[in-house]
């Protein structure tokens, strides 16, 4: 077992990590162990567990809520967890973070699944008078809806959304005081809480945009006039065109996010590729009118957007962060930064050593849109 902990001021995070076949109580207890003296008056925990305690979650979060006192908890599961400099897979694992906030500065919440209300149904006399400035949600992959789910919670709040879907081999629990399934779940913060966030992409442009001149679904038949494989074979380059099956993981589609002032956009998939009719099929709905490049994802260029990313929340910050969230894909981490902890690594180097916890997600979410590829990171202040 080995585990660890990390203090600054109201703020507390630990970690506990078993070999595989060991209970979850002894991971949660020696959590709690390295939790020890957790912030007076901490009352607001965030709990991420590595998939091999998913059906433990229910128990874990009984024995935290008895033990600690502390009343507040959401969370979810993921393949990976994450704490400050240290990524852990494939054996039982607990991240926490445990902070004191003042009593009417936060609401937990469930929306979007399970016949749950919406979330101004559950606060809405709350959010008018405390005007939530984030929210950090986690959702179920398996809802179909959830995209519309975001949307409708980011305006229903006005509140900058920030977390991930729920990465499981097997079930797909999330805390929001209590465990729950099939939506989206989380806290609220008010305006008073001053938090910044910053997003880094995994993958680099390549090429220009281009106009879908014909599209289907989901299936892009022409660019620019075109057909859409001619197009991408120019863009990708002569040595990745020769053979079409070898873009797979590396290549993504990228769609310009409207309005957006920092040049965002969303990563998607190539789905299927038929050469015969120079058709693609991404994993999005296009149509004609829409515009679109090509992107690669590799570790340089994923490493450079991340510095770039700490480099900008860290200078608005001003200052060392009082406690940290990181939402990332599992394609990152050890599939994309190396196996030895470097994305967390090169968080914490330009952070310092603050509380942090965070997991490895299967959808990471901004504001008010679902991303892939991506890591978020949210400074509390």
């Amino acid at each position: 077992m080995e585990a660890g902990s990390v203090r600054a001021g109201r703020f507390k995070a630990a970690y506990a990590a078993a070999e595989s076949e060991t209970a979850w109580s002894a991971v949660v207890k020696a959590c709690l162990d390295a939790l020890e003296d957790w912030p007076e008056g901490a009352n607001l925990g965030f709990l991420y567990a590595t998939d091999e305690l998913a059906n433990d979650l229910g128990s874990i979060l009984t024995f935290l809520r008895e033990r600690s006192g502390i009343p507040h908890w959401c969370g979810t599961v993921g393949v990976g967890i994450a704490t400050s400099g240290r990524e852990i897979y494939d054996r039982p694992a607990l991240s926490i973070l445990v902070g004191s906030f003042a009593e009417d500065s936060f609401r937990v919440f469930e929306a979007g699944g399970n016949a749950a209300p919406r979330v101004t149904d559950m606060h809405g006399d709350w959010i008018a008078s405390r005007h939530p400035i984030l929210g950090v949600v986690h959702g179920d992959p398996r809802n179909g809806a959830l995209v519309d789910t975001i949307e409708e919670v980011a305006a229903d709040t006005s509140a900058f959304l920030v977390g991930g879907l729920t990465a499981s081999r097997g079930t797909m629990p999330q805390v929001a005081d209590r465990i729950s399934e099939g939506g989206l779940s989380g806290v609220l913060f008010a305006s008073d809480q001053l938090v910044i966030a910053g997003l880094s992409q995994g993958c680099t442009p390549i090429g220009e945009y281009r106009q879908i001149t014909d599209a289907e679904s989901n299936v892009i038949k022409e660019l620019d006039g075109r057909p859409a494989v001619e197009v991408l074979c120019e863009d990708i380059g002569e040595l990745l065109a020769r053979d079409l099956r070898r873009i797979g993981g590396y290549i993504f589609a990228a769609f310009p996010i409207p309005g957006s002032d920092t040049a965002d956009y969303l990563v998607r998939n190539l789905m299927a590729i038929d050469q015969g009719k120079g058709w693609i099929e991404v994993a999005q709905e296009v149509a004609t009118g829409d515009r679109v490049r090509f992107c690669r994802r590799d570790h340089d260029s994923a490493q450079r957007d991340l510095q770039r990313m700490l480099d900008d929340v860290t200078g608005r910050a001003g200052g060392v962060p009082k406690a940290a969230l990181y939402h990332a894909c599992i394609a990152r981490g050890r599939n994309l930064f190396g196996t030895e902890s470097e994305e967390l690594q090169q968080i914490k180097r330009s952070l310092g050593e603050v509380p942090l916890t965070g997991f490895f997600a299967n959808g990471e979410i901004s504001n008010n849109r679902l991303y892939a590829y991506t890591g978020v990171l949210t400074l509390l202040l």
